[in-house]
């Protein structure tokens, strides 16, 4: 087992893969660490399974649209091996820019996948975010926009995909969206957040602001910085007379960071979301 976790990446410095990249998956045997529990050969003293659940899953769909679920996969202990959990990450984090036509050929590629590295068949469900919502957490108010039918170009932020498309018709409303993903300028890893956006003024585009969400993809910056320049530029492209822009990052390190801008007084409201 030491040679296996000296040719891992564990403890070392990575780059974080955003295509399809199947090789970063890292199989450690089993039988070692078994051996040293006096268990040896067929059958197993029990039966059982390994249960991992990954809550920043996200792949792009076939016009280039990002994706958000809960995955859950499930190892059959009578596998040979185990998956290296950091190597497991990486990998998934491999699907982020990657299209698929569908969940269910997400699903496939994944059990595929999974079931060579583990040596046996790994069954997977993936759970979009939208119907993951668990009873007893909170979500933004308003209305999600992730359901809007776009086709995405842009993974760099551009704020020319804001614009108001009726300048003298002026609304009064909270939206919401779970597909702000940015990435740590300092490693590269990836950061995921829920946005709420309110909003008194000209109405919004709303496939063009659901794009400009979405254009921070790869953007590389501290989340602070990031939300406060979601603020300025819809300040600076639709004008409105009244702006609050909050988004709820996941976790790292058991910390969250939640950064929270507006042109008016008050606090908001502190709850978590399902991913964190």
């Amino acid at each position: 087992m030491a040679d296996d976790l000296l040719s891992s990446k564990l403890g070392k410095q990575t780059d974080y893969v955003t295509q399809y990249t199947p090789s970063l998956l890292f199989p450690i045997t089993r039988q070692e660490s078994r051996k040293l529990l006096g268990i040896e050969g067929d059958p197993l003293p029990f039966v059982g399974m390994d249960i991992w659940t990954a809550y920043e899953m996200s792949w792009l769909d076939k016009k280039g649209k990002p994706q958000v679920a809960i995955g859950e996969f499930r190892i059959p202990c009578q596998s040979p091996s185990i998956i290296e959990s950091k190597s497991f990450k990486l990998y998934l984090n491999s699907l982020n820019q990657t299209r698929f036509d569908s969940v269910r050929d997400v699903i496939s590629t994944l059990e595929s996948d999974l079931s060579v590295a583990a040596g046996a068949p790994v069954i997977v469900q993936v759970t979009p975010l939208a119907q993951a919502l668990q009873r007893g957490l909170g979500h933004y108010t308003g209305e999600n926009l992730d359901q809007l039918d776009v086709e995405v170009q842009d993974y760099q932020p551009n704020p020319e995909l804001l614009r108001c498309d009726r300048p003298d018709y002026f609304v009064h409303e909270s939206l919401n969206s779970d597909l702000l993903k940015t990435n740590c300028p300092v490693t590269g890893q990836p950061d995921w957040a829920s946005i709420y956006i309110e909003y008194q003024g000209a109405a919004i585009d709303r496939e063009g602001l659901l794009k400009y969400i979405i254009s921070f993809r790869s953007q590389q910056d501290f989340h602070e910085h990031c939300v406060e320049r979601i603020f300025m530029d819809i300040s600076a492209r639709c004008q409105p007379q009244k702006l609050t822009v909050y988004a709820r990052y996941t976790r790292r390190g058991g910390v969250d960071i939640n950064p929270y801008r507006s042109n008016e007084s008050g606090e908001p409201e502190d709850f978590r979301l399902v991913r964190q």
